[in-house]
Protein backbone atom coordinates (compact mmCIF):
# COMPACT_ATOMS: atom_id res chain seq x y z
CA UNK A 1 0.00 0.00 0.00
CA UNK A 2 2.94 2.58 0.98
CA UNK A 3 4.41 1.50 -2.39
CA UNK A 4 1.54 3.46 -3.92
CA UNK A 5 2.08 6.45 -2.61
CA UNK A 6 5.95 6.09 -3.23
CA UNK A 7 5.10 6.13 -7.15
CA UNK A 8 3.01 8.92 -7.01
CA UNK A 9 -0.65 7.30 -6.62
CA UNK A 10 -1.67 10.43 -4.48
CA UNK A 11 -0.57 12.65 -7.16
CA UNK A 12 -2.26 10.62 -9.76
CA UNK A 13 -6.05 10.33 -8.08
CA UNK A 14 -5.44 14.25 -7.68
CA UNK A 15 -5.12 15.08 -11.41
CA UNK A 16 -8.75 14.32 -13.19
CA UNK A 17 -6.47 14.76 -16.72
CA UNK A 18 -3.98 12.07 -15.74
CA UNK A 19 -7.11 10.35 -14.78
CA UNK A 20 -9.33 10.99 -17.65
CA UNK A 21 -6.02 9.80 -20.07
CA UNK A 22 -5.30 6.75 -18.45
CA UNK A 23 -9.44 5.57 -18.96
CA UNK A 24 -8.85 6.68 -22.68
CA UNK A 25 -5.96 4.30 -23.07
CA UNK A 26 -8.16 1.52 -21.71
CA UNK A 27 -10.27 1.70 -24.46
CA UNK A 28 -13.16 -1.06 -24.57
CA UNK A 29 -12.29 -1.69 -20.91
CA UNK A 30 -12.28 1.72 -19.79
CA UNK A 31 -15.23 0.95 -17.55
CA UNK A 32 -13.71 -1.50 -15.63
CA UNK A 33 -10.34 0.45 -15.09
CA UNK A 34 -13.12 3.45 -13.18
CA UNK A 35 -14.83 0.72 -11.16
CA UNK A 36 -11.15 -0.91 -10.52
CA UNK A 37 -10.14 2.74 -9.75
CA UNK A 38 -12.80 3.34 -7.61
CA UNK A 39 -11.90 0.20 -5.75
CA UNK A 40 -7.96 0.94 -5.08
CA UNK A 41 -8.25 4.50 -3.47
CA UNK A 42 -10.70 3.14 -0.93
CA UNK A 43 -8.16 0.52 -0.39
CA UNK A 44 -5.40 2.85 -0.96
CA UNK A 45 -6.91 5.08 2.08
CA UNK A 46 -6.55 8.16 2.85
CA UNK A 47 -6.23 8.94 -1.24
CA UNK A 48 -9.28 11.19 -1.60
CA UNK A 49 -12.35 9.66 -3.82
CA UNK A 50 -13.98 12.89 -4.94
CA UNK A 51 -12.32 12.77 -8.01
CA UNK A 52 -12.81 9.63 -9.00
CA UNK A 53 -16.38 10.33 -8.31
CA UNK A 54 -16.65 13.38 -10.27
CA UNK A 55 -15.14 11.89 -13.59
CA UNK A 56 -17.97 9.24 -13.01
CA UNK A 57 -20.51 11.60 -13.73
CA UNK A 58 -18.59 13.27 -16.44
CA UNK A 59 -17.88 10.13 -18.45
CA UNK A 60 -21.19 8.09 -17.92
CA UNK A 61 -23.81 10.42 -17.03
CA UNK A 62 -25.68 10.09 -13.80
CA UNK A 63 -27.44 7.07 -14.07
CA UNK A 64 -24.40 4.59 -14.86
CA UNK A 65 -21.78 6.71 -13.16
CA UNK A 66 -23.43 5.99 -9.95
CA UNK A 67 -24.29 2.29 -10.48
CA UNK A 68 -20.46 2.21 -11.70
CA UNK A 69 -19.00 3.83 -8.70
CA UNK A 70 -21.38 2.04 -6.26
CA UNK A 71 -20.05 -1.16 -7.44
CA UNK A 72 -16.00 -0.18 -7.42
CA UNK A 73 -16.57 1.20 -3.77
CA UNK A 74 -18.65 -1.50 -2.55
CA UNK A 75 -15.53 -3.71 -3.84
CA UNK A 76 -13.20 -1.83 -2.32
CA UNK A 77 -14.37 -1.17 1.31
CA UNK A 78 -15.29 -4.74 1.48
CA UNK A 79 -11.78 -5.55 0.22
CA UNK A 80 -10.43 -2.94 3.39
CA UNK A 81 -12.65 -4.71 5.56
CA UNK A 82 -11.55 -7.91 4.89
CA UNK A 83 -7.95 -7.05 5.14
CA UNK A 84 -8.19 -5.77 8.70
CA UNK A 85 -10.31 -8.43 9.94
CA UNK A 86 -7.58 -10.82 8.10
CA UNK A 87 -4.68 -8.94 9.57
CA UNK A 88 -6.05 -7.64 12.37
CA UNK A 89 -4.57 -3.95 14.56
CA UNK A 90 -1.12 -3.93 13.40
CA UNK A 91 -2.03 -3.74 9.87
CA UNK A 92 -4.19 -1.39 10.65
CA UNK A 93 -1.97 0.90 12.88
CA UNK A 94 0.59 0.99 10.35
CA UNK A 95 -1.60 4.12 8.10
CA UNK A 96 -4.27 4.81 10.67
CA UNK A 97 -3.16 7.48 13.23
CA UNK A 98 -3.17 6.65 17.35
CA UNK A 99 -5.81 9.81 17.25
CA UNK A 100 -8.13 8.79 14.83
CA UNK A 101 -7.79 4.63 15.97
CA UNK A 102 -8.88 6.00 19.61
CA UNK A 103 -11.36 8.85 18.13
CA UNK A 104 -13.27 5.99 16.35
CA UNK A 105 -12.56 3.10 18.68
CA UNK A 106 -14.67 5.18 21.41
CA UNK A 107 -17.11 6.00 18.96
CA UNK A 108 -18.04 2.73 17.39
CA UNK A 109 -17.88 0.69 20.41
CA UNK A 110 -19.69 3.19 23.27
CA UNK A 111 -22.97 4.48 20.65
CA UNK A 112 -23.82 1.34 18.63
CA UNK A 113 -24.60 0.62 15.12
CA UNK A 114 -26.46 3.57 13.79
CA UNK A 115 -23.72 5.72 14.61
CA UNK A 116 -21.80 3.52 12.24
CA UNK A 117 -24.43 4.38 9.53
CA UNK A 118 -24.53 7.80 10.53
CA UNK A 119 -20.51 8.25 10.21
CA UNK A 120 -20.73 7.08 6.49
CA UNK A 121 -23.52 8.98 5.39
CA UNK A 122 -22.38 12.50 6.83
CA UNK A 123 -20.33 13.82 3.65
CA UNK A 124 -16.26 14.64 4.48
CA UNK A 125 -16.28 11.72 6.70
CA UNK A 126 -13.30 9.31 6.53
CA UNK A 127 -15.11 6.29 5.29
CA UNK A 128 -12.30 4.64 3.71
CA UNK A 129 -10.10 4.75 6.75
CA UNK A 130 -13.52 3.39 8.64
CA UNK A 131 -13.29 0.26 6.64
CA UNK A 132 -10.27 -0.60 8.48
CA UNK A 133 -11.43 0.15 11.59
CA UNK A 134 -14.57 -1.89 11.40
CA UNK A 135 -12.89 -4.49 10.32
CA UNK A 136 -11.44 -4.95 14.22
CA UNK A 137 -15.01 -4.60 15.44
CA UNK A 138 -17.58 -6.99 16.46
CA UNK A 139 -19.50 -5.86 12.69
CA UNK A 140 -20.11 -9.00 10.27
CA UNK A 141 -19.49 -8.78 6.68
CA UNK A 142 -22.80 -8.52 5.89
CA UNK A 143 -23.85 -6.02 8.07
CA UNK A 144 -20.72 -4.37 7.10
CA UNK A 145 -21.66 -4.63 3.38
CA UNK A 146 -25.11 -3.07 3.83
CA UNK A 147 -24.23 -0.07 6.39
CA UNK A 148 -21.27 0.99 4.17
CA UNK A 149 -23.27 0.29 0.42
CA UNK A 150 -26.29 3.01 1.73
CA UNK A 151 -24.34 4.85 3.56
CA UNK A 152 -21.98 6.32 0.80
CA UNK A 153 -24.57 5.92 -1.73
CA UNK A 154 -25.64 9.90 -0.79
CA UNK A 155 -22.07 10.77 -1.20
CA UNK A 156 -22.14 8.67 -4.74
CA UNK A 157 -24.71 10.28 -6.27
CA UNK A 158 -23.80 14.12 -5.27
CA UNK A 159 -20.53 13.48 -6.73
CA UNK A 160 -21.62 11.95 -9.65
CA UNK A 161 -24.22 14.62 -10.38
CA UNK A 162 -21.67 17.06 -9.51
CA UNK A 163 -19.94 15.70 -12.07
CA UNK A 164 -22.45 15.83 -14.43
CA UNK A 165 -23.71 19.30 -13.72
CA UNK A 166 -20.33 20.31 -14.41
CA UNK A 167 -19.57 18.92 -17.28
CA UNK A 168 -23.00 20.85 -18.21
CA UNK A 169 -22.23 24.12 -16.55
CA UNK A 170 -25.08 24.25 -14.06
CA UNK A 171 -23.73 24.96 -11.17
CA UNK A 172 -26.83 25.70 -9.60
CA UNK A 173 -27.84 22.33 -9.56
CA UNK A 174 -24.73 21.33 -7.50
CA UNK A 175 -25.87 24.00 -4.67
CA UNK A 176 -29.31 22.46 -4.64
CA UNK A 177 -27.41 18.80 -4.25
CA UNK A 178 -26.05 20.00 -1.19
CA UNK A 179 -28.88 21.21 0.52
CA UNK A 180 -30.63 17.88 -0.20
CA UNK A 181 -27.43 16.26 1.31
CA UNK A 182 -28.62 18.24 4.70
CA UNK A 183 -31.72 17.35 4.74
CA UNK A 184 -31.24 13.45 4.37
CA UNK A 185 -28.55 13.46 7.15
CA UNK A 186 -31.42 15.27 9.71
CA UNK A 187 -34.20 12.75 8.52
CA UNK A 188 -31.40 9.93 9.34
CA UNK A 189 -31.13 11.47 12.74
CA UNK A 190 -35.04 11.79 13.72
CA UNK A 191 -35.72 8.13 12.66
CA UNK A 192 -32.33 6.68 14.71
CA UNK A 193 -34.51 4.17 16.49
CA UNK A 194 -36.17 2.95 13.54
CA UNK A 195 -33.01 2.38 11.88
CA UNK A 196 -31.55 1.33 14.98
CA UNK A 197 -34.15 -1.92 15.06
CA UNK A 198 -33.47 -2.92 11.43
CA UNK A 199 -29.73 -3.05 11.82
CA UNK A 200 -30.37 -5.00 15.04
CA UNK A 201 -32.64 -7.44 13.04
CA UNK A 202 -30.07 -7.73 10.57
CA UNK A 203 -27.53 -8.76 13.05
CA UNK A 204 -29.62 -11.36 14.77
CA UNK A 205 -30.48 -12.87 11.21
CA UNK A 206 -26.53 -13.29 10.51
CA UNK A 207 -25.56 -14.52 13.60
CA UNK A 208 -23.52 -11.82 14.72
CA UNK A 209 -21.95 -11.29 18.05
CA UNK A 210 -23.90 -8.13 19.23
CA UNK A 211 -26.07 -5.39 18.09
CA UNK A 212 -23.80 -3.13 19.84
CA UNK A 213 -20.44 -2.23 19.78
Amino acid sequence: MFVLYKVGAFRFFMDREKILAFLESLGPIAVLGFICLQALQVVAAPIPGEVTGFIGGYLYGPVLGIFFSTIGLTIGSLIAFTLSRIFGRPFVDKFVSKATMAKYDYLLHHKGIFLVFLLFLIPGMPKDILCYILGLGHLTTREFFVISTVGRFGGTVLLTLGGNYIRQHQYYRFSILLGVAVVVVFFSMVYKDRLETIFHHIHRKSGGQQGRM
